[in-house]
């Protein structure tokens, strides 16, 4: 499990959202509850799709693949 920062915002009736750390994962819901849950939803996707992407430009040739961490 890994953990990421959300950021909800609301504006007139719908509330923003996206996420601190990874580019491209926002969403919006007309409720704080549905903009959690589109949130999820938007993030689980762009991690699975950007994984796939990896899996296919690194194919063929010499690739190394290893886990990275860092403190901020």
């Amino acid at each position: 499990m890994r953990n990421f920062t959300a950021i909800y915002k609301k504006t007139g009736k719908w509330y923003s959202a996206w996420v601190e750390e990874v580019p491209g994962v926002n969403t919006q819901g007309k409720t704080l509850k549905e903009a959690k849950d589109n949130l999820k939803e938007a993030l689980l996707l762009v991690l699975e799709t950007n994984k796939i992407l990896a899996k296919k430009y690194s194919s063929g040739g010499k690739t190394i693949r290893e886990s990275i961490a860092v403190s901020v």
